[in-house]
Formats: structure tokens, C-alpha cells, sequence
């Protein structure tokens, strides 16, 4: 139906092009393992249902005319102008790629296209690696680049590092094209090493429950916290012989590193803030920190959350899915407590989760995914709950929040693929 549907649109948009190709790229929602891509973590997403469509057809000129059935507005360039220009907005997704292959040596001719998303709009799961993928896939299949999805995933990164201006990891858009139905990825972000592993739920379901809240401060939060992470790597290269952060194990050695790196009394008045703020429930966003209490909390959170990421895998391959729920609730509170990027609306979701009655295992499970300040949470929810769920939560969420949530059943997927030549 989609396809269909897709053809009539491509056709009624661009009636003097040629017969279209289809290609499909998911979204994906990462279960556990945030803000660590970029620090060399392991992190573990799993493709959606949820994602971006593409009708695309060659031309013999050098044209490219790119239309969105979600977004505007409609753009028409040449190969020979392929500069960031702001005001095309999503079209300098599909201008990067174009960009990125011609200097690399591939010939990159016209053409039409034609996208369609049905993933949330700013729900954080990844709409932007998705178009990425999707376009570096369909410009590889019409002008045979030849690409591995590996190769595909590493050059749709690099779209948003070099051109867009996210410093975003690799996770996004590895995912995206490397999905597997009815598998997460545990994917090291160092060495691209990966393992598919089965995602076997049972009488659970992953729910996303997004926040509608606009996420102005998330990209902007998101460079910052990395500056900071490069900061902290920064000082603990004084002390120990590490490339990345996620290189130290989260234990007692961390910590005494941690001291002689960033000075006994910082390390000290970070953990006991956190312990106060879990004992109370209270924001401490008031407190001004020094810089090396800062550049400490970004190192905490960065590997605890990569020794939490192998620590929930082994349990879920043990088939303990109550205890990588557990993982997942401790992940949101390292998130909230030491990298601080959830917000009031995330915070309110997850525990509008929690409250829901963990102790009869409705809900296993809930944190935040994403980049945060907004977007979604992710929940393990059994099956015979999940309306119950949608209720209680959303109705905790508005009183809360005054917002109104959104939310869906999350079902695994295989990763970009062309899913119909003709029609």
C-alpha cells in the first residue's frame, strides 16, 4: 500500500520523469547505551517499522529535484551547486550525500525523488540518519558506488558531521542500515565491531511514548555535552593511557583515577549530589559546579552507562529481561543525575512509568532515548498492559506536564533495502 501509494505521488509530482525505484531506510530507538557513540561505547538500537520511504529516478541531465510529502519546501539544484543553504532545511540531507560521493570520485548524475516518513516528527528517533541512509542507498543502487551498509552508515555519519554540523556518533545511522528484524545491535562504537543479538521479549512489548515536547535545546546541548566529554578525556589522558572514555571500566579503579584526575574534593561533592538528588527527588541544576565537577560527571555517566550496556546484554541473552529492564531505569537515572540531558517532560514520563506498579512486573523498565530534552522514552510494558499503559501514563504525563503524549507500539525491523523496483 505504501509503494502504491508512493508511485501515485511521485507520479503526480513529477509526470515527465521516468518510472521511479523504491527504497526504504528505518528510524531506530536505541534500548540502552546514550550519549556513549561518540565516547567509543557499546551501544544497542534496534531498527523500527517506523522510517523513511523514497521513489527516485535517474535523469539524463544533471538536475536533482527533491520533494517531501512530509516537509518543505520543494528543491530544485544541480550537481554543480551543492552548498549548505538553510533555507532548503531537509533537502541538505540528500545535498550532503550527493556532495560526499562526487568527492569521493563517483560520478552522481541527476535525479527526482520523492520521500515520505512515517516516524514521529522531533521524537528523536533518528528521522535525519534515516534520510541519510536512505538516500546514500538509493544513489548507490542507481549509479553502482558499490557500497557496503557499512560504508553507507560511516558517509551518512559523516553528512551530519562535515556538512549538517551535528557531531553526532556513529550509532544512528549504523543501526538505520545494519537492522535486523527481531535483533538489537550491540554495537562497539570504537572498532564498528557488532553482534545481532535476539531480541526476545516474550510477553513484553517496547513501548515509545513521545513527549511532544519541541526539542530547541537538543542539538545545541548535545555539541555541548560533547566538548565536555572531550574535556574530561582530555584530563584523564594525564593520569592513564586511554583513546576514548568508554576505554576505563566502571569500577573502584575509576574512581580512584577519577580523584587524582579531577581532584578529590570534585569527585567527592558529585557523587554525594547525586545521592542526595536520588533521596529526594530534587533538582540539583541550581548548584554552580566547577569545571573539573563537570568534566567529571560527563566521565561518569559515560562509563558507568558502556559497563551497564555489557552488564544488560549478558542479562538479556541470560533471558533476565526484568533485570535489563532494571538497566534501562538506572541508565535514565545516570542520564538525569550526571550527563543532564532529560528534562522535566522525559523525567515525567519515566516515572509516570515506574509508578504504573513495577513490583507486578507490568513495566520492567523505562529511561529516555535519544539525544533528550524532549523526544521519547522507551519502555518494556507486558502485553496485557499496554492500554492500561497508554492511560495512566498519559494522564500522570498531562497532569504533570500539561502536554499530551503520544504513543507506539515499537515492532524490530530489518535494516535500509530497496523494496520494490517497479510497480
Amino acid at each position: 500500500m505504501i509503494t502504491q501509494q508512493l508511485h501515485k505521488s511521485f507520479a503526480s509530482t513529477f509526470p515527465d520523469s521516468g518510472e521511479p525505484r523504491f527504497f526504504y531506510a528505518p528510524g531506530r530507538v536505541n534500548l540502552i547505551g546514550e550519549h556513549i557513540d561518540y565516547n567509543g561505547g557499546y551501544v544497542f538500537p534496534c531498527a523500527l517499522t517506523l522510517g523513511t520511504y523514497a521513489a527516485i529516478s535517474r535523469r539524463d541531465d544533471n538536475t536533482v529535484r527533491l520533494v517531501s510529502g512530509n516537509f518543505g519546501p520543494a528543491v530544485t539544484i544541480t550537481t554543480d551547486d551543492l552548498q549548505f543553504d538553510p533555507a532548503h532545511k531537509w533537502a541538505n540531507n540528500p545535498k550532503a550525500i550527493i556532495k560526499l560521493l562526487t568527492d569521493m570520485g563517483h560520478k552522481i548524475g541527476g535525479f527526482d525523488l520523492y520521500i515520505w516518513g512515517n516516524l514521529p516528527g522531533a521524537a528523536g528517533l533518528s528521522s535525519s540518519a534515516s534520510i541519510n541512509v536512505l538516500v546514500t542507498l538509493a544513489l548507490d543502487a542507481l549509479y553502482e558506488v558499490n557500497m557496503s551498509p557499512v560504508d553507507r552508515a560511516l558517509l551518512s555519519q559523516r553528512a551530519e558531521n562535515e556538512y549538517l554540523g551535528v557531531n553526532c556518533g556513529i550509532m544512528d545511522p549504523f543501526a538505520s542500515a545494519m537492522g535486523k528484524k527481531n535483533h538489537a545491535i550491540l554495537l562497539n562504537c570504537g572498532s564498528l565491531e557488532y553482534d545481532q543479538v535476539p531480541l526476545e521479549l516474550g510477553d513484553y512489548r517496547l513501548m515509545l511514548a513521545n513527549t511532544n515536547k519541541p526539542r530547541a535545546l537538543a542539538d545545541s546541548k548535545y555539541n555541548e555535552r560533547r566538548t565536555e566529554c572531550d574535556k574530561a578525556l582530555g584530563i584523564l589522558r594525564s593520569i592513564c593511557d586511554i583513546e576514548n572514555l568508554c576505554d576505563l571500566e566502571f569500577d573502584e579503579q575509576f574512581i580512584d583515577i577519577s580523584k587524582k584526575a579531577f581532584g578529590e574534593d570534585a569527585v567527592n561533592h558529585v557523587i554525594s549530589m547525586a545521592t542526595t538528588k536520588k533521596c529526594t527527588n530534587m533538582s540539583n541544576e541550581h548548584i554552580k559546579l566547577k569545571p573539573e565537577e563537570i568534566a567529571f560527571k560527563r566521565a561518569y555517566h559515560a562509563v558507568s552507562e558502556n559497563t551497564r550496556v555489557k552488564k544488560a546484554v549478558d542479562m538479556l541473552r541470560r533471558g533476565d529481561l526484568a533485570a535489563f529492564g532494571s538497566a534501562m531505569s538506572d541508565s535514565h537515572t545516570s542520564l538525569r543525575d550526571f550527563y543532564e540531558v532529560t528534562g522535566d517532560e522525559l523525567d515525567a514520563l519515566v516515572l509516570a512509568a515506574n509508578e504504573l506498579d513495577v513490583s507486578n512486573n507490568k513495566v520492567l523498565g523505562s529511561r529516555m532515548t535519544g539525544a533528550g530534552f524532549g523526544g521519547c522514552t522507551v519502555s518494556i510494558v507486558h502485553k496485557n498492559n499496554v492500554d492500561e499503559f497508554i492511560c495512566e501514563v498519559g494522564m500522570r504525563y498531562t497532569k504533570m506536564t500539561g502536554l499530551s503524549a503520544d504513543f507506539y507500539v515499537a515492532e524490530t525491523d530489518d535494516g535500509a533495502r530497496e523494496i520494490c523496483a517497479h510497480v
